[in-house]
């Protein structure tokens, strides 16, 4: 169930997905009330599950991630059973960093890091095309990014 939000809760949440690293005095001041308070309304999204978890963003080329593809995965049969197999599988692949499922002509696309063409090619071949319940994958290669934010809009 979607929780209601007033405006307070709105400016803390824009707040922490600018900088989850702020200490509760810090948001608190920002905000306009005490930290007691504050911390309240945090446990109270955390404990909505509206703020899911808090991350470090890492910078992928510089623990030699050097190459970042979406791939298009087209299962072959579009049931249940087939989707849970691969999902399980997608669990198992660790350089897969998101998984969605789609409409259109494909039914999954992928966010895949590596740190090399080669180290891509060999994940493709002897993990991701190797899953019983695939039946085609079309890669595309990042060439840059412009725009990455992990900051949603709050309505």
């Amino acid at each position: 169930m979607k929780m209601k939000l007033d405006a307070t809760d709105r400016k803390i949440l824009s707040i922490l997905q600018a900088n989850s690293n702020i200490t509760n005095a810090q948001l608190a001041q920002k905000i306009g009330l005490s930290p007691a308070p504050t911390l309240e309304r945090v446990k109270k999204l955390e404990n909505a599950k509206v703020i899911k978890s808090y991350h470090a963003t890492v910078d992928l080329a510089a623990v030699g991630l050097g190459v970042s593809t979406f791939v298009m995965v087209t299962l072959k049969g579009h049931n249940k059973e087939n989707i849970q197999k691969f999902l399980v599988a997608m669990e198992e692949i660790e350089e897969v960093v998101e998984c969605h499922h789609l409409t259109g002509s494909a039914d999954f696309i992928l966010k895949v890091v590596s740190s090399d063409i080669p180290s891509y090619q060999t994940l493709m071949l002897e993990k991701v095309s190797n899953i019983e319940v695939v039946d085609s994958m079309q890669s595309m290669v990042i060439l840059s990014t412009f725009k990455d934010s992990k900051v949603v809009p709050i309505p």
